[in-house]
């Protein structure tokens, strides 16, 4: 049996905030949206089917807890969830806050511009919230 061991493109386009039960909970590396990103920490999984059905409990839980403290912290409009995949493989779900004037609202966020880094105080500041919300 294979271990856990996180998708180079995930570890590298994101940060690693805290671990949850059953997923690592990582800050995209893009500071337009306060994006995050769920990871279950279970090996060869590219679909949330292919979980065990506690693991599917848990990763449901999970994203409800991040999505409903993302929301609280940021007063978003709207919450967006999505496990698409399609160019990474690994199984992750994204958690997205949007707010109507954002970049490319209402548009999708994938592909959209180039990155922008934190200012390392706001991102601080925003992460000690996110764990207060949690």
């Amino acid at each position: 049996m294979s271990e856990f061991a996180l998708d180079a493109r995930l570890e590298k386009d994101s940060e690693l905030f805290t671990i949850l039960g059953l997923c690592q909970l990582r800050l995209l590396k893009d500071s337009r949206w306060p994006w995050l990103m769920l990871v279950p920490q279970r090996p060869d999984k590219t679909e949330i089917f292919e979980l065990a059905p506690l693991d599917q409990a848990m990763l449901t839980f999970e994203t409800n807890l991040v999505a409903e403290a993302l929301k609280t912290v940021t007063g978003a409009r709207k919450i967006n969830v999505g496990a698409l995949g399609n160019v990474v493989s690994q199984l992750h779900v994204h958690v997205v806050a949007r707010n109507e004037g954002d970049p490319n609202w209402p548009g999708p966020i994938w592909g959209y511009g180039s990155a922008v880094a934190y200012d390392e105080t706001v991102k601080q500041t925003f992460l000690r919230s996110l764990m207060q919300a949690l």
